[in-house]
């Protein structure tokens, strides 16, 4: 089969690899698109700290039922979990398999979904057609805003709250999408215009441009002075981190999904003076797929928007050196390997 490997930092190529072995209860995908995000992007960097190499990339996905166990039938267009759980770590047992302590996720510590066929656990696949179907665009987006809905669920959104998203990419969009169908009032925060449009789309009821206003005086401004309630962190920098804890109203949730690539030095003081709530938010669980694709189905995601891009799998190694270079630039690439 033909895959897109990651052969080490920044080398990237596409190559034949051995085709499938599925196991009795597998169900084998014929994958049709995959989504290239943050955590793709890192790992090309040399900055994911849980990618071994050469990897095959790819954990956001779209595909088709070939053939397997259960009620699955062949030429169902499906999305699936791309992580896995072992049953019996401390997180398993608690009933959280999203933090699993062994998890492998597709394409980070086992090789992903950038390649022609695909065997999964039918238990980890998910299907969009409650009422007429779901596009593979549509399909391919689930995964990413599932990360960000479950980040809006550990900060316990209400419609009594205002919620401020630090980051609006794929998954920050996840969390706007997700605090706004809660009802609360949705601050998107980001350096894009552009990222900054869509997430009023997605359902931001303000946004602000820290590249031209002042992040403080603007959150002060938008609520009465006390800060949000919940401020969740979808960018992972040191300063978006100490931001996230100085501007959350006193006893407010902080809820970080993305983590930084260095140490971060904190006023710790807040932590107490405030008494915060200080989350992490790891993958998503069972439900929030569930959610998206109830969000999805009701249309109330702009899909075609938040899409930069759609290319073919040949062009996948020059689109990451091209996103690499100028990182602002691209919101979602979607491969194609029906191309």
């Amino acid at each position: 089969m033909k895959a897109l490997v990651l052969k080490e930092p920044g080398v990237t190529a596409v190559e034949s690899v051995a085709d499938l072995t599925p196991g009795e209860q597998d169900v084998v995908l014929k994958v049709r698109m995959v989504g290239l995000c943050g955590s793709d992007l890192n790992s090309f960097r040399g900055k994911n700290p849980m990618v071994s190499f050469p990897r095959v990339l790819g954990h956001e996905v779209a595909a088709t039922v070939v053939s397997g166990p259960g009620d699955l039938q062949p030429g169902t267009d499906v999305t699936l979990s791309p992580y896995t759980s072992c049953g019996t770590c401390a997180s398993c047992l608690r009933g959280r398999p999203n933090a699993c302590q062994d998890n492998q996720t597709l394409g980070v510590q086992r090789d992903g979904a950038m390649t022609e066929y695909l065997a999964v656990s039918a238990n980890r696949i998910f299907t969009g057609n409650l009422s007429g179907g779901l596009s593979l665009k549509e399909l391919c987006l689930v995964e990413p805003l599932t990360v960000g809905f479950h980040a809006v669920a550990r900060g316990r959104v209400t419609q009594q709250d205002t919620v401020a998203i630090i980051g609006c990419g794929g998954v920050g969009l996840g969390a706007v999408a997700g605090s706004g169908i809660r009802g609360a009032r949705t601050i998107g925060i980001d350096v894009d215009e552009d990222k900054l449009r869509i997430a009023r789309a997605a359902g931001a009821t303000d946004t602000i441009n820290t590249a031209i206003e002042p992040l403080h005086e603007r959150l002060m401004e938008l609520t009465g002075g006390r800060g949000p309630d919940v401020i969740i962190e979808a960018i992972g920098l040191p300063q978006t981190f100490r931001a996230a804890v100085e501007e959350v109203a006193f006893t407010g949730r902080v809820v970080y999904i993305g983590y930084a690539k260095e140490p971060v030095a904190y006023e710790t003081r807040l932590f107490v003076q405030k008494e915060l709530d200080i989350l992490g938010s790891r993958n998503a669980l069972p439900e929030d797929f569930e959610a998206v694709i109830r969000m999805l189905e009701a249309k109330r995601f702009p899909v075609d928007e938040a899409v930069s891009s759609i290319i073919s799998l040949d062009q996948v190694p020059e689109a990451l050196n091209e996103w690499s270079r100028e990182p602002a630039r691209v919101k979602k690439i979607l491969v194609d390997l029906d191309q």
